[in-house]
């Protein structure tokens, strides 16, 4: 098949969202409140957060663990999840703008998922943040994680996949990164791009860290080219 078909892919998109992802008040109110809060449109489409809602529900995960909350669209995407695995799990995402924080919370909240106990938006920068959920872990005051989801700041992805890692509950728990595809042509590690001084490539460093499986996969939809990265724990 020819990659000229990639030219139809928002129809494909809008045909198939119709049928399999029907939009929800919960999630509707969720990108309509965030536009209105100014929040950028760069969430996960629908049928992303679909998507990582099956992987969670696949998964039998408890406990995920979200870098990069925005307006919170994901989040409820994994908090239903949670809810279909049985309840009594929880999401704890990280985001570094305080207003961003609210926002979140109140579509959180609409979408009828309780905050803090299903859901609890963690305010502050996730390199900041991370060590301190590694306290609470160690102090038994938290749980580890299962399904890591990281849809932060490109740049830092290889420290956020490698604090994903050691955060996790252990063989089968899963780290997904998004963005890895449009990362690596813009930064100029693959490409017609210069590369960028001093860029940490994470394909490159995922591929020589034995504690996991990792693969990335290509993804093409009314949004972007783009693609992530997906591993399990050994």
């Amino acid at each position: 098949m020819s990659v000229s078909n990639v030219k139809h892919a928002a129809d494909v998109d809008a045909y198939t969202e119709k049928h399999l992802v029907p939009p929800t008040a919960a999630l509707t109110h969720a990108y309509d409140n965030s536009t209105a809060h100014g929040i950028p449109m760069i969430a996960v489409s629908p049928s992303h957060g679909k998507f990582l809602s099956l992987l969670t529900h696949m998964s039998g995960a408890r406990n995920v663990l979200e870098l990069g909350t925005l307006g919170g669209y994901s989040s409820i995407w994994f908090a239903q999840a949670l809810k279909r695995n049985g309840g009594g799990g929880k999401v704890t995402s990280i985001e570094i703008d305080p207003a961003h924080r609210e926002v979140s919370i109140a579509n959180l909240q609409h979408a009828g998922v309780n905050v803090p106990q299903e859901a609890e938006v963690v305010l502050g920068a996730g390199l900041d943040v991370l060590p301190r959920l590694e306290e609470e872990i160690q102090a038994g005051k938290r749980a580890r994680f299962d399904f890591v989801f990281v849809d932060a700041d490109w740049e830092n992805q290889w420290r956020y996949f490698d604090w994903g890692v050691r955060l996790c509950k252990g063989a089968g728990s899963v780290v997904y990164v998004d963005n890895v595809v449009r990362q690596l042509l813009e930064s100029g590690v693959v490409g017609p791009e210069e590369k960028q001084e001093g860029v940490v490539d994470l394909v490159e460093r995922v591929g020589e860290d034995g504690r996991v499986y990792a693969v990335v996969v290509q993804t093409v939809g009314a949004k972007d080219y783009d693609g992530f990265l997906m591993a399990v724990v050994k």
